[in-house]
């Protein structure tokens, strides 16, 4: 794993304003360094639906940014001087994302998990990781 010393500085700043139909409109604005982009404006239906949106397009950008400085040929097996493979670990992430048309929450969950649909046409970052780093992978219940 490349070893990338960056000295990273600056503040992302959110600012949620409401709009007349009653929906909202986050601006993202990134003063940081390395940022990809210096401002992301997104709209949602609540406060906080506007500002997850808003962060996950900046996720989205970093998570690119991690796996392409990281230059990892995606075939390539390390092996020991006995020839066997050397495992690694890796932090795989996911992303999907749609717009569902249906009778009800319930239906648009339902009806967004079956098959292989998700997997097929997510996003999906693979990042490798040292052994020890304390990495906790986001699950979520659908209590």
């Amino acid at each position: 794993m490349t070893d990338v010393n960056l000295n990273i500085t600056g503040t992302i700043t959110i600012a949620v304003q409401p709009q007349d139909n009653g929906q909202y409109i986050c601006q993202l604005s990134s003063s940081l360094s390395d940022s990809p982009r210096e401002n992301i404006q997104c709209y949602g239906q609540t406060k906080e639906h506007a500002i997850a949106i808003a962060l996950e397009q900046l996720a989205d950008d970093y998570r690119r940014i991690a796996e392409e400085r990281q230059n990892i040929d995606w075939d390539t097996v390390e092996r020991s001087d006995s020839g066997e493979p050397i495992a690694k670990r890796y932090h795989v992430i996911l992303h999907y994302e749609r717009i569902a048309e249906e009778e009800s929450k319930f239906e648009a969950l339902h009806n967004t998990i079956m098959g292989n649909t998700v997997v097929e046409n997510a996003n999906i970052t693979v990042i490798e990781i040292d052994p020890d780093i304390p990495i906790e992978p986001l699950t979520r219940s659908w209590d």
